[in-house]
C-alpha cells in the first residue's frame, strides 16, 4: 500500500492529537490569578450604634420599625407594603420594560460570544476543501526541451500534451498550542464580561423595582397633598364667606376680606405644581411599566399602603455579596486580573500547528483512489522580537486599567455601604420627624378651631386668623410628606442592601 494512502492518516490524526493534549495540560497560564476581595473590615454601617428601632407616631404610617441583623430578604419585597396594585404593577415592569429586555439582551450576546470563542480558542479548527482547475504549462515549467515535449509528429504542437485538470480534495486543521494560557485569560476575561452582564440585568431589575415603588408611593404622596390642599382651600372660602359677611355687616374691615381672599388664592396657587407633579409621576409610572405615557396606572392611596415593621441590615460581608453593582464592579476587576494575563502571555513564543490530509487526482471520479492521497503537518514558533515597545506598554497599560478596577471596585463597595448607612439614619430620623409633624399638625388644628371662634365672637383680629390659618397649612402638608419619607426610605432601604434576587422564584 502507498505510504500517502489516506487509510493510514487516522494514525497520524490520533498522535498529533495526544501530542497536542499532552502539551496543553502541561502548559501555564502567566499573569496573576484573580481572588475575591477581601470583605469590609467591620460589621457597622455608622457612627457611633446603630439604630434598633424607631419612635412610634400616629396614624397608619407610624408604626414603630425594628431593625434585625442578618434578617434575608425575600425576592419580592415590595409585597411587604401589602398593595396588590403595587405588586401587579411590579410584575408589570419587569415584565414589559424595554430597559429589562435591553440588559437581557446583553447578557445573550456576551454568553454567545464567550461560547464562540470557547469553541475557537480551545479546539482545533477543522475546514474542508475542494478545488478543480485546469491548467496548461509548457514543457519547460517542467524542464522537458521543447522538441523532447511530444512525439505525435513534426505538425503537433509540442505543449499539447501539458493540458491537464487537477481536483483536490482535503481537511485542513489548524490549533494553536495554548503553552502560556493566553488562550485561556482570553477565555477568562470573556466569561467575567458575561459575569458583568448577569449582575448589570440584576442591577437593571433592582433599579426597576425600586423606582417603581418609590414613583408609585410619590404618587399616593402628591394625591394626599392634593386632597390637603382641597380641605384647606374648601375651609379658607367658607372663612372668606364669614368674613364678607362681617364685612357687609359693618363688623370687618375691606382690609380683612382682602387679606383672606389673598390667602385663599395663594392656597389655591399651590394646586396647579401639586397637579403637575402628580401628572408626571403618573407618566412615569408608565413608562417604567413599559407602556406609554397616557396609559392607565393603579391610583395609590398613602393611606392604605402598608409600612413594613421589620426591617433587615445585612452585615457588611454579606452586603457585597447581595449588591448587584458590587458584583459588576468585581466581575470587572476579574476581567482587568484576565487581561493583564493575556498581555504577558504576548510577549512569550507562540506555537501554531498546522496539518492537512486529502486527495489530488486529474479527475474527481479517480479521487481517493490508490495513490491519491495526501498530507502535509507542520508547526511554526513565533517569538516576538522587537515591535517597538508596543508589547511592553500593552502590559503596562493592562496594570493601570487593574489598578483602576481595583480603585473603582472599592469605590462601589464603599458607596454601596454608605447606601445603607444614610439609609439607616433616614429611618430613624423620618420617624422621629413623622412624630414631631403629627403633633405639629394636631396642635395647629386646634389652634385654628379655637381662633376660629374667637374671630366669629369678635374676640381677635382678622390676623391672627389668617397666621392660625398658615400654621395649619403648613403642617398639614408637613405631615403627608412625613408620611411618605417613610415609605420611601423603607423601599430604598431594601434597594441598598441588594433587593434579594437570590430569593427570586
Amino acid at each position: 500500500m502507498s505510504s500517502n494512502d489516506p487509510s493510514r492518516a487516522p494514525g497520524a490524526r490520533n498522535a498529533l492529537f495526544c501530542v497536542v493534549i499532552s502539551t496543553a495540560l502541561g502548559a501555564c497560564a502567566v499573569g496573576p490569578n484573580f481572588h475575591e476581595p477581601a470583605p469590609p473590615a467591620t460589621d457597622h454601617y455608622t457612627q457611633g450604634a446603630q439604630p434598633q428601632a424607631t419612635v412610634e407616631a400616629p396614624g397608619a404610617a407610624g408604626a414603630s420599625q425594628t431593625f434585625i441583623a442578618d434578617r434575608d430578604i425575600p425576592g419580592d419585597w415590595w409585597t411587604l407594603f401589602q398593595s396588590e396594585s403595587l405588586d401587579s404593577l411590579v410584575r408589570a415592569a419587569l415584565r414589559d420594560s424595554p430597559t429589562v429586555e435591553s440588559a437581557k439582551a446583553a447578557l445573550r450576546s456576551a454568553q454567545e460570544n464567550y461560547a464562540a470563542e470557547r469553541g475557537a480558542l480551545l479546539l482545533p479548527a477543522f475546514d474542508g476543501t475542494f478545488s478543480g482547475t485546469r491548467e496548461k504549462q509548457p514543457s519547460v515549467a517542467f524542464g522537458v526541451p521543447p522538441s523532447q515535449s511530444s512525439g505525435n509528429g513534426a505538425g503537433a504542437s509540442p505543449f499539447s500534451a501539458n493540458t491537464f485538470t487537477l481536483v483536490t480534495a482535503a481537511v485542513n486543521v489548524q490549533y494553536r498550542l495554548d503553552v502560556f494560557g493566553a488562550s485561556r485569560r482570553q477565555l477568562e476575561a470573556l466569561r467575567a464580561q458575561t459575569d458583568y452582564q448577569r449582575w448589570q440585568l440584576e442591577a437593571a431589575n433592582l433599579s426597576l423595582t425600586s423606582n417603581v415603588v418609590t414613583t408609585a408611593i410619590d404618587v399616593a404622596s402628591l394625591r394626599a397633598q392634593i386632597a390637603a390642599a382641597n380641605e384647606i382651600i374648601a375651609t379658607e372660602r367658607d372663612q372668606l364667606n364669614v368674613v364678607q359677611r362681617q364685612f357687609d355687616l359693618g363688623g370687618a374691615a375691606r382690609a380683612d376680606v382682602l387679606t383672606q381672599s389673598t390667602q385663599l388664592a395663594q392656597t389655591e396657587a399651590t394646586l396647579p405644581a401639586l397637579e403637575k407633579a402628580l401628572a408626571q409621576a403618573q407618566h412615569r409610572l408608565a413608562v417604567l411599566a413599559g407602556k406609554t405615557p397616557d396609559s392607565d396606572t393603579p391610583v395609590f392611596d398613602l393611606g392604605k399602603l402598608g409600612l413594613p415593621t421589620e426591617l433587615p441590615v445585612s452585615v457588611p460581608a454579606k452586603l457585597i455579596r447581595q449588591r448587584p453593582d458590587v458584583q459588576a464592579a468585581e466581575a470587572q476587576l476579574h476581567q482587568a486580573t484576565a487581561n493583564v494575563g493575556v498581555a504577558t502571555a504576548n510577549l512569550f513564543p507562540q506555537i501554531n500547528l498546522t496539518g492537512s490530509i486529502g486527495s489530488d487526482a486529474l479527475s474527481a471520479s479517480t479521487l481517493f483512489t490508490g495513490g491519491s492521497g495526501a498530507w502535509t503537518a507542520g508547526a511554526q514558533l513565533t517569538q516576538p522580537l522587537f515591535h517597538g515597545g508596543e508589547l511592553i506598554h500593552k502590559r503596562r497599560a493592562a496594570l493601570a486599567d487593574l489598578d483602576n478596577a481595583a480603585a473603582q471596585y472599592r469605590q462601589t463597595v464603599l458607596a454601596a455601604m454608605q447606601d445603607v448607612a444614610d439609609t439607616l439614619r433616614a429611618l430613624e430620623a423620618d420617624a422621629r420627624d413623622l412624630r414631631a409633624q403629627a403633633a405639629a399638625e394636631d396642635l395647629a388644628a386646634k389652634s385654628l378651631d379655637i381662633t376660629k371662634k374667637q374671630f366669629a365672637a369678635g374676640g381677635i383680629s382678622h390676623v391672627q386668623l389668617l397666621i392660625a390659618e398658615r400654621a395649619y397649612s403648613q403642617a398639614r402638608q408637613n405631615r403627608v410628606l412625613a408620611e411618605a419619607a417613610r415609605y420611601a426610605d423603607s423601599a430604598a432601604l431594601y434597594q441598598a442592601l441588594g433587593g434579594g434576587w437570590w430569593n427570586r422564584k
